[in-house]
């Protein structure tokens, strides 16, 4: 139950995230969630998208750096405190989260929490003994 998510390292300049959001489109891309870290210099973005392999492509064709990470999707109640029960359930098992995001579905009734986690399977296992619903990228990519 893991999902591809797409890195790409922009540049800290005007418009580079324009660049980014044309090239996906030209080549029939939709975007399903976005989380931008920065720095001074530079920021990555990390997408989750509808056909990452052809983001990838898309993206290098355009002279992005740009890697394909695997991360879990986790669905979770959408409502004070569903956020919480994941991450208390993976950092009584030891488990680190490097990063995480959010969104809501097109049902509105749950929301869809990505995350990446120094041991991706580690996670993924104490996820589900406790009862955790994860989605498959298949899931996820074609929200």
């Amino acid at each position: 139950m893991k999902v591809s998510q797409i890195t790409v390292f922009l540049e800290n300049k005007q418009g580079r995230l324009a660049d980014v959001t044309e090239a996906l489109a030209e080549h029939d891309v939709n975007i399903r969630a976005a989380s931008i870290a920065d720095t001074i210099d530079y920021g990555l973005l990390r997408l989750i998208v509808s056909d990452p392999v052809r983001a990838r492509q898309a993206l290098m064709e355009r002279g992005f750096t740009a890697s394909e990470t695997e991360v879990l999707a986790v669905e979770v109640e959408d409502r004070p405190g569903g956020l919480a029960k994941i991450i208390r359930c993976l950092a009584d098992q030891g488990v680190n989260i490097e990063y995480l995001y959010a969104f809501v579905g097109k049902s509105g009734e749950n929301a869809i929490v990505v995350l990446r986690s120094e041991d991706t399977e580690s996670a993924r296992t104490r996820l589900v003994d406790a009862g955790m619903t994860l989605l498959s990228g298949e899931q996820v990519h074609t929200l």
